[in-house]
Parts: C-alpha cells; sequence; structure tokens
C-alpha cells in the first residue's frame, strides 16, 4: 500500500470505520480490577458517534485505550486515528496501541534483564502460556476487513512521520506480523451482522 496524504488517511478511517456501530455503554469498558478502568473510560459512556470528539477530549482520556473493552476500542480507536493524522493529540498514542506486543524488548534493569512482547510469556501466573504476541492478536482480531484496512492505511501513513526509529520499527513488525495479514482475511463489515 502506498502512503497517502493526511487527508486521503481521513477518509480512509472515516470510510472503514462507518458501519461501526457503538456497544451499550455497560460493554465499553473491559477491566474492572480497581477504580482506574472505570473512571477512564466515563468521559466516553456518553457519547454515540466517534466523529467529532475534541481532541482535548480524547487526550485528557488517552488512558481509555487501556481499559476500553474490545468492542469499545474498536468504535473509539477511529476518533484518536483521525486526530492523531490532524497532530492534534498530545498524550493520547493510538500507534502504541496498535503495535504493542509484537516487538519483542529487553530492558537492562538493576534486578536484572526484563523481556517482554513477541513470543514472551505475558504472565505465566495469571495467564498461562498466553504470549505478548498471543494477547495482542486477541485484542486485535476484533477489527472487520474495511477497519482493519484503515488501520493498515494509517500505520503507513504514521510509520512514514514517525520521528523515532523504534517507532517505525514497532510499526513495521505488527505491519508485516498481523496487520497486512488482517487486512486480507478479516471477515468483512458485512459478516458481522451490522457491525
Amino acid at each position: 500500500m502506498s502512503v497517502l496524504t493526511a487527508d486521503e488517511v481521513i477518509a480512509v478511517i472515516e470510510h472503514g470505520f462507518a458501519r461501526t456501530t457503538r456497544p451499550p455503554a455497560a460493554f465499553l469498558q473491559g477491566s474492572y480490577e480497581g477504580c482506574e478502568p472505570g473512571e477512564a473510560i466515563a468521559p466516553f459512556l456518553e457519547i454515540e458517534d466517534w466523529r467529532g470528539i475534541p481532541s482535548a477530549t480524547l487526550d485528557a482520556g488517552y488512558t481509555a485505550l487501556s481499559f476500553f473493552s474490545e468492542a469499545g476500542f474498536r468504535f473509539f480507536l477511529p476518533a484518536f486515528m483521525v486526530a492523531d493524522v490532524r497532530d492534534e493529540l498530545q498524550t493520547a498514542d493510538p500507534v502504541f496501541h496498535l503495535t504493542h506486543g509484537f516487538k519483542r524488548i529487553s530492558v537492562d534493569t538493576p534486578n536484572g534483564s526484563v523481556t517482554t512482547g513477541g513470543t514472551t510469556l505475558l504472565n505465566p501466573k495469571r495467564y498461562g502460556a498466553i504470549s505478548w504476541d498471543d494477547h495482542a492478536r486477541y485484542r486485535l482480531s476484533v477489527f472487520a476487513r474495511e477497519e482493519a484496512q484503515a488501520i493498515v492505511a494509517y500505520l503507513i501513513w504514521r510509520r512514514e512521520n514517525a520521528l523515532l526509529a523504534i517507532t517505525r520499527e514497532a510499526i513495521t513488525i505488527a505491519l508485516d506480523g498481523f496487520w497486512i495479514e488482517r487486512s486480507e482475511s478479516a471477515p468483512p463489515a458485512d459478516a458481522l451482522g451490522g457491525s
């Protein structure tokens, strides 16, 4: 896929997510551990349409991207992507949420090396044999083909406009390891019964 202009990427996002329906408020929250998830998604409970959400609301609610249910993430993600393409976000980072878990990273700490991402186990005591890659694939498999195609256009645009090599690398790994294939083989929106 070629690199599109910012306006073209926004048009692809709007088209790709045009049929995506909002889940009921009771199904927007994905985690119920502690009070932070509920507080993070609270500003989004009354929003019925992702189009036109002020960038300030998205930026202030950036942690919601971590706490939305898969359906909530699917519905609100395009608002974050459009605001990002318009360069209106200061703290929210949709790229992280679309790439995290695919790239294996090792970090040296005072207590030894810590490895995360890829085939590294997420937390064996809690999740058994689920790897970071497995978790990312599960969470991101919610997107229909048209939505995945919009995400691919966005990620390619972001990779070309990324200032940091680590961001470009994470995007490339996610595109090659998941998103390109997803954009070609995911069920189309029509198969989801109204999305």
